[in-house]
């Protein structure tokens, strides 16, 4: 019987080594978030430059600089990604790169049938005694991406931590292994603006005791969790989460045993944070990261009572259209897990899908609560799907209201500065009555 000491000394090579693997023509998987392997990818673009055509990077998100989706990589390299990050936003938008939209929930479902991988690039944690090494930070697609691929490589960094979970692999399934040791990239939150803080308020508002939640990143869900002192018995079921949760767990606010799903454990697919957040979750028993297709799913979702779903939008119309993946016709970042997380808390008993978003953009001259979306702009949450939105000027719940309904309530919580005209142009539309008064008051 072969140990796996000696499979793992067998396949050690060096970044130059592994990437001789790729074939021209290959499809080839990145993982992405703060996960990206970092050694092996740079060996990759300089290999590319004498020695690749036409080689196809998928990927979704990652972290940090994108040189394989720079001019000189046309033809060598081109990037499809499932969501359109810094790194690769300028390629997309220029027309060097391609974006495939897709729910988060269905990326794995597509590297098993319409773009099959040949080669899945990984980064892991050290093997542990029985020879499993954790996807550590990022599960969320690259499980499934490295189950499917035809060659596995993957960087062995002892700073990666080791999450609980569905969060492993075996070191017989990698076929090549390039050992590093580097520091993860972190990814750190700014302060919440004033604005931030006042839809941050109004959202926990919405938060009750026992409530199971999904946040993203950024000032919104940042601000979200600086006013749940207050609450009890919370829970987490998140595409990603970052270091916002650490202190409301060390604090027992974030117990998660109320949760009817996982009770007692965080559940997320990825992590994007600082060094304090890869600590905390090393060796965790209260965290548990688990594959999208499982995590993103709005079926088990839903089976968390009370769940929370919080997103972000760039803009909504006054009939609860969601715009949250293009500035007009301009692609900017994708659909994600958006719809996922609010379908699953829409069907969750007491559950609150919440969009939340400032009220205008570019020091308070345009309003994202629009009378019509942007020419081009698409829609993520189509208006059949849409519960709550929030501005730092209120909470407008839509469900089973009418469009006339729908108007007065966005148009209160639209930056005074644009409701008159918004109410003119609804009044135009006739989504109001033209004798009606009052809507852009506020009161």
């Amino acid at each position: 019987m072969v140990h796996w000491a000696n499979i793992y000394h067998e396949r050690r090579v060096t970044a130059e080594e592994a990437v001789r693997a790729i074939k021209s023509g290959d499809r080839v998987f990145l993982t992405g978030n703060c996960s990206v392997p970092q050694v092996v990818l740079a060996a990759l673009v300089e290999y590319a430059k004498e020695n690749l055509h036409d080689v196809e990077l998928t990927q979704v998100l990652t972290v940090g600089e994108a040189a394989y989706a720079e001019p000189e990589m046309e033809g060598h390299i081109r990037v499809n990604t499932m969501f359109i990050g810094h790194g690769v936003r300028r390629a997309v938008q220029e027309g060097r790169a391609d974006f495939t939209p897709v729910f988060l929930s269905e990326v794995p479902r597509l590297y098993r049938t319409e773009l099959p991988l040949d080669v899945a690039l990984i980064h892991v944690s050290p093997p542990d005694e029985h020879g499993f090494c954790s996807f550590g930070v990022e599960v969320g697609v690259t499980k499934t991406a490295a189950n499917v691929a035809k060659t596995v490589i993957a960087e062995v960094n002892p700073r990666m931590p080791r999450t609980l979970g569905d969060s492993f692999i075996h070191i017989s399934k990698i076929d090549l292994l390039v050992e590093v040791d580097y520091p993860l990239p972190e990814f750190r939150m700014g302060e919440p603006s004033e604005v931030q803080q006042a839809i941050g308020q109004h959202i926990a508002g919405l938060i009750e005791d026992g409530s199971t939640i999904q946040t993203g990143i950024g000032g919104i869900p940042d601000a979200v969790l600086q006013y749940l002192d207050s609450k009890k018995d919370l829970g987490i079921h998140t595409e990603l989460f970052s270091d916002g949760v650490i202190d409301l767990v060390n604090r027992g606010i974030i117990n998660n045993e109320a949760k009817t799903l996982h009770p007692g454990k965080i559940i997320a697919g990825f992590l994007l944070g600082t060094q304090r957040l890869y600590d905390f979750v090393h060796d965790n028993p209260i965290v548990e990261l688990h594959p999208t297709e499982y995590v993103n799913d709005p079926f088990l979702i839903a089976q968390n009572e009370k769940m929370v779903s919080i997103n972000s939008a760039i803009e909504v119309d006054l009939t609860g259209q969601v715009c949250a993946d293009s500035i007009g016709p301009s692609l900017y970042s994708g659909v994600g897990g958006q719809v996922d997380f609010v379908r699953g808390a829409a069907r969750s008993k007491g559950g609150k899908p919440i969009i939340a978003l400032p009220s205008t953009a570019k020091d308070d001259t345009i309003s994202r609560i629009t009378w019509q979306l942007r020419p081009g702009a698409g829609v993520v949450t189509t208006r059949n799907d849409v519960h709550y939105i929030v501005t730092e000027y209120g909470v407008a719940y839509l469900y089973g209201k009418s469009i006339r309904e729908r108007a007065q309530a966005l148009i209160n919580i639209a930056h005074p500065n644009f409701r008159e005209e918004l109410e003119r142009k609804a009044r135009e539309l006739n989504y109001i009555p033209r004798q009606y008064v009052g809507v852009g008051t506020g009161e």
